[in-house]
């Protein structure tokens, strides 16, 4: 009887407490009174569940109970039982509260790891914070001139820039896209980490010799410094034209990458710089510049809104570049090609011969005028085709009665002619017979 019971309760309560109650520590307190957790002394065949069955399940045959030793271990255990059942039921043992959560202030919210902020919402540029900043408060503005600590690498983990402190204009597109762009987004003093498709930083062209086609960049940026830009109508003639010149060049490496609308941008950020009004006078060398400045601005920005068919605009920065310098070569070849786009070929050709004549060698210009004479040919006889139809002349399928007509008319002139010539030679053989008797 007492066997039954004690199998009884081997299989319908947990040793050690239902329901976690023993939690961590029912390991503990088997190890403490010589058991382990889950195991017994092996039967004979047994795999050390305490049954000694042989599978280990308890539900195998029950042992044979025949000497007096287990007996007794089974009353000490039906005792124990007996002593275990006066305790409450497990569910009203009371617990003692669990401690709430420790308050986290600010500084450890902040310090708790970030995940990635998708910029743009593609999944091409992400930014994630590594050491926060002083508040939202103290992000960058743009048009401030902003300085940071950069290091560039491939995805391969060789850097391939680092610079301690980077000095740039936000939002004029002076550095590549991804940093313009999560710029704006740190805090002062923040330290972030940046992952870039290829797209917004060298694009399909690279950068030689370190970074390759097509290369996505992971950037360390801290945000150093923001302050308001120089106020530009105070600046000298020769910090003019180098923070002018600065934009061009920017201007050029976006043409260069294909990019004409940043390229477009640039050029009209340097010619806004070069036409501002200023406090500060100039020297004669100093206009020259500026001047020289804002004429390669005028040219690179027609020729990038040539690439964008954009002729109008085109025509009109080519227009300003005539108007200080009429013999500008690149000028007045870019406007020949405007207006034979917007096939004007006639004033086109006049153009392009004019900049033949002040470089008669130059074998693009010759080029480009053969193509355009060649065009205005075929469009003449386009335009007298399309006159002579809209005349009501005849199509080329009353050519041939046409023909027939002519011929009928053309017989008889002949024969008359013939007959002339005859009669105008046989008057004549009579005069000299008659001179000869």
């Amino acid at each position: 009887m007492a066997s039954a019971r004690w199998a009884g309760r081997d299989q319908s309560e947990p040793r050690g407490g239902a329901g976690g109650f023993a939690g961590p520590g029912c390991s503990a307190a088997m190890a403490s009174s010589g058991e382990e957790p889950g195991s017994g002394d092996p039967g004979p065949t047994g795999n050390g569940n305490g049954n000694g069955s042989g599978n280990g399940n308890g539900n195998g045959p029950d042992p044979v109970l025949d000497t007096a030793e287990e007996f007794e271990v089974l009353e000490e255990e039906e005792e124990e039982e007996e002593e275990l059942s006066e305790m409450p039921p497990l569910e009203d043992v009371s617990r003692p509260p669990a401690p709430p959560p420790p308050e986290r202030t600010g500084m450890e919210a902040a310090e708790e790891p970030q995940e990635w902020l998708d910029v743009l919402g593609s999944g091409l540029l992400k930014k994630k914070t590594l050491v926060p900043g002083r508040g939202g408060d103290t992000r960058p503005r743009k048009g401030q001139d902003v300085t940071v600590r950069l290091k560039a690498a491939l995805q391969d983990g060789s850097v391939v820039e680092e610079n301690p402190a980077l000095t740039f204009t936000l939002g004029d597109c002076d550095v590549v896209q991804a940093l313009d762009l999560c710029v704006q987004l740190l805090e002062m003093g923040e330290t972030a980490l940046i992952v870039s498709d290829a797209k917004y930083c060298y694009g399909a062209q690279g950068r030689s010799p370190d970074i390759p086609p097509n290369a996505a960049l992971t950037l360390e940026v801290e945000l150093l410094e923001a302050r308001d830009a120089p106020d530009l109508e105070l600046l000298s003639g020769k910090e003019k034209v180098e923070l002018a010149n600065r934009k061009r060049e920017r201007g050029n490496f976006f043409y260069q990458q294909a990019d004409y609308v940043l390229a477009i941008n640039s050029y009209d950020i340097a010619l806004k710089i070069i036409s501002s009004s200023s406090k500060v006078d100039f020297s004669p060398g100093e206009e020259a510049e500026l001047l020289d400045v804002k004429v390669k601005c005028l040219n690179n920005l027609a020729a990038s809104q040539l690439k964008l068919d954009h002729y109008e605009a085109a025509l009109k920065s080519c227009n300003l570049v005539l108007e200080h310098q009429p013999g500008n070569i690149k000028a007045l070849f870019r406007k020949g090609k405007v207006l034979a786009q917007q096939g004007e070929f006639r004033e086109a050709i006049s153009i392009l011969k004019a900049a033949l004549k002040l470089e008669p060698s130059n074998k693009t210009i010759h080029a480009e005028l053969s193509k355009l004479v060649k065009k205005h040919m075929d469009q003449r006889n386009v335009e007298t085709e399309m006159y002579r139809k809209m005349l009501g002349n005849p199509s080329a399928a009353g050519a041939p009665g046409k023909c027939k007509d002519k011929l009928r008319w053309s017989i008889p002139w002949k024969w008359l002619f013939g007959a002339t010539a005859i009669a105008l030679g046989g008057v004549a053989l009579s005069v000299v017979i008659a001179a000869r008797n």
